[in-house]
C-alpha cells in the first residue's frame, strides 16, 4: 500500500470519527487552491466546504420533517398575475422576515388561485434559513388532534406544534369542524398568538368562517387572532388550473 492510499484511508476513518465526511473531499480543495496558498487557507476552504455541507444536511432534514405534500417554489409561480397583491408583497414574504417577527399570513382565494403552491414555497424558503416548519391540511390536523387526545396524546402533540417556527394549515374550507374539533384548532392557533407564527388558506371570506365552526364566538376569536400582526392576501381571479387542465392533471399525479 501506498503512503498516499495510507493517508486516504487515514483520513476518511477519522472523517466518519469526527463526522466530517466533506473531509474526504480534500483532493478536490488542494486542486482549486493556487499554488502559492497556505496551509491554513487549505484549513479554511476545507471547513467552509464542511459548513456547506452540514448546512444542506439540515436544510434537506427540515424540509422532510415539514411534511409538504409535494416541493413547490416562488420560482414557478407567476407573481404578476395576482390582481390583488404586489409581487413586493410576495418577495417581502418570501423573506421569512414575518416567522422571525411573529406574524401570520392569511391567503383567501378561491379553488385553483395558487394558495397551496404559495404556502409550500414560503414554507419552503423557512426551512432554507433553519426554521422549523410544519404543513397540515386543516383535516389531517384536526383529525390528529382528536386522534392524540384519545390516545392520551395531547399535551404531547401541542408542545410539539408550539415549538414549530412555522405552522402551515392549508384547506381551511372544505369541512365542517365539530365542537372538540373546533375547540382543539383554535387552541392550538392561540397557544402561537405573538410567539409563532401560522399560514392558513381559505376559500371562505372571514364573514363565511361561521360555517367552519359551530360557535360563532370562537371564530371571532379566531379571527382576531390571526389577523393581529398579520399579512392578509387577497388572491382571488381566474382559476390558472382551470386554464391548462392538462398541467393540473399532472401534478396531481406526481403529488
Amino acid at each position: 500500500m501506498t503512503n498516499h492510499s495510507l493517508n486516504a484511508q487515514t483520513i476518511a476513518l477519522y472523517s466518519k470519527q469526527l463526522k466530517t465526511p466533506s473531509f474526504n473531499r480534500y483532493e478536490d480543495v488542494i486542486r482549486q487552491l493556487d499554488i502559492d496558498k497556505s496551509y491554513e487557507q487549505f484549513l479554511i476552504q476545507l471547513l467552509k466546504l464542511e459548513s456547506a455541507s452540514r448546512m444542506e444536511s439540515s436544510q434537506k432534514r427540515k424540509i422532510n420533517a415539514a411534511k409538504f405534500p409535494y416541493i413547490k417554489t416562488f420560482d414557478e409561480m407567476e407573481l404578476s398575475r395576482y390582481e390583488h397583491v404586489s409581487e413586493a408583497t410576495f418577495h417581502e414574504l418570501a423573506s421569512c422576515d414575518f416567522v422571525s417577527k411573529r406574524q401570520n399570513v392569511v391567503m383567501i382565494g378561491n379553488t385553483g388561485r395558487g394558495k397551496t403552491h404559495c404556502s409550500i414555497a414560503l414554507g419552503i424558503k423557512a426551512c432554507m434559513q433553519g426554521m422549523n416548519v410544519r404543513f397540515y391540511t386543516a383535516a389531517n390536523l384536526s383529525n390528529e388532534l382528536i386522534e392524540a387526545m384519545e390516545y392520551k396524546r395531547l399535551l404531547k402533540l401541542e408542545r410539539q406544534l408550539a415549538k414549530v417556527d412555522l405552522l402551515i394549515i392549508d384547506e381551511a374550507s372544505y369541512i365542517t369542524f365539530n365542537r372538540h374539533q373546533s375547540e382543539l384548532l383554535f387552541k392550538v392557533v392561540a397557544d402561537r398568538a405573538e410567539k409563532r407564527s401560522v399560514i392558513i388558506s381559505t376559500n371562505l371570506r372571514f364573514s363565511e368562517w361561521t360555517t367552519l365552526f359551530e360557535n360563532e364566538t370562537m371564530v371571532s376569536a379566531l379571527i382576531d387572532r390571526l389577523t393581529f400582526r398579520s399579512h392578509v392576501l387577497n388572491m382571488n381571479g381566474q382559476s390558472f388550473r382551470s386554464e391548462n387542465p392538462k398541467n393540473h392533471s399532472k401534478e396531481v399525479e406526481k403529488s
